[in-house]
């Protein structure tokens, strides 16, 4: 695919369509910096901010940085630095925390270039002020590059990602091996609200090829190949084996996820007619309705109440009807934190409070 071809590709999708403002995530390896180009040719410079976070993980993190802003520089694109660190002490996934740092970080710069005075630099003493406001909020913009006019924001600031084709397959894979339920085989959508992933529909080749084409150059992280880590064990263990079985494996993963994005609109209208907008339903409704749609209601009305994916509350059907037959009040715990509550014929879902954690004994 040469560049022409990619942008043709990106441009049809539409989701950089028309007049920016994009934020642009750039982590300098090869997706995001095949992302960035294709936005700038897009939507124009001028219209393209570029954020980068250095997480100061590893010993060549500030090397990164130093990449992405020269190559900014070179694009005439503006950059903003998030300088991170992780406590030494810290617990939890690594991966998680760097992934909701990065989007925190996104959404926050994507809301300020919406307010007044962001969206153009006028009058003296106008760059020095956003410095200060952005040095606030623990954020750097890249030094020596002047502020240029900007046209004020017509539109949501767009947020894009540089996930590919081939991120998607191995999403989809390690997803469907560590999660229950059909939303694993869904994937990435190709837009969430103002957050988009033009290159879903290029694989990481792809984006390497563009990149050559172009004569940029990009950065490698080895971290992403390092086998302690379970998308690396996807992307070189269980993807290579199931192209050893059919060459055609990640395609046909592609396919079927788009085929069940079409299913579930269909699924979703079925919930939606039968709640018609309520947050519970009666018994006896619940109890008439196939067992494919009843696990779909349950699951809807939690995650609603819990504002987070509980897909395992659809394997509770059975004990929610069986309380039903109880009479009275009855509330039975269905994952996540969230309840089922059985009461006056009808089940509703109520988020519940996480215990709080015990303190350690001296």
């Amino acid at each position: 695919m040469t560049v022409a071809e990619a942008r043709d590709q990106v441009r049809a999708g539409g989701l950089l369509a028309g007049v920016g403002p994009v934020v642009a995530m750039l982590s300098g390896g090869r997706d995001s910096v095949c992302l960035l180009d294709i936005a700038v040719a897009l939507c124009g410079a001028e219209h393209v901010r570029a954020l980068h976070v250095n997480y100061g993980l590893r010993a060549d993190s500030d090397d990164d940085e130093a990449f992405c802003r020269e190559l900014c520089g070179g694009l005439g694109v503006e950059i903003e630095v998030v300088q991170a660190q992780r406590d030494a002490d810290a617990t939890g996934n690594l991966h998680a925390w760097a992934r909701e740092l990065r989007y925190r970080a996104a959404f926050d710069l994507a809301e300020r270039l919406e307010e007044p005075g962001e969206g153009r630099l006028e009058g003296p003493g106008e760059a020095e002020r956003l410095q200060e406001t952005r040095e606030g909020l623990g954020v750097s913009v890249a030094q020596g590059d002047a502020p240029r006019a900007r046209a004020p924001a017509r539109r949501a600031t767009l947020i894009a990602t540089g996930h590919t084709a081939t991120d998607q397959v191995e999403t989809i894979l390690y997803r469907l091996a560590a999660s229950p339920g059909r939303r694993a085989l869904l994937g990435m959508p190709s837009r969430e609200d103002r957050l988009v992933r033009p290159l879903l529909g290029l694989t990481r080749v792809e984006t390497a090829a563009y990149c050559r084409e172009r004569g940029l150059a990009w950065r490698e992280d080895e971290s992403n190949d390092s086998a302690a880590y379970a998308r690396a064990r996807v992307r070189h263990g269980l993807l290579p084996a199931l192209e050893a079985v059919h060459p055609a494996a990640p395609s046909n993963v592609l396919r079927t996820a788009a085929l069940l994005r079409e299913e579930t609109e269909l699924l979703d209208a079925l919930v939606d007619a039968e709640l018609a907008g309520a947050e519970r339903i009666a018994i006896e409704d619940l109890r008439g309705l196939a067992p494919a749609l009843q696990r779909l209601i349950v699951i809807r009305l939690a995650e609603d109440a819990a504002c987070t994916f509980v897909p395992q509350a659809g394997d509770r059907v059975a004990e929610i009807l069986a309380l039903a037959e109880r009479g009275g009040r009855a509330e039975l715990h269905v994952g996540g934190l969230v309840s089922a509550v059985v009461e006056g014929g009808e089940l509703r879902m109520v988020a519940i409070e996480p215990r709080p954690q015990r303190e350690p004994r001296e």
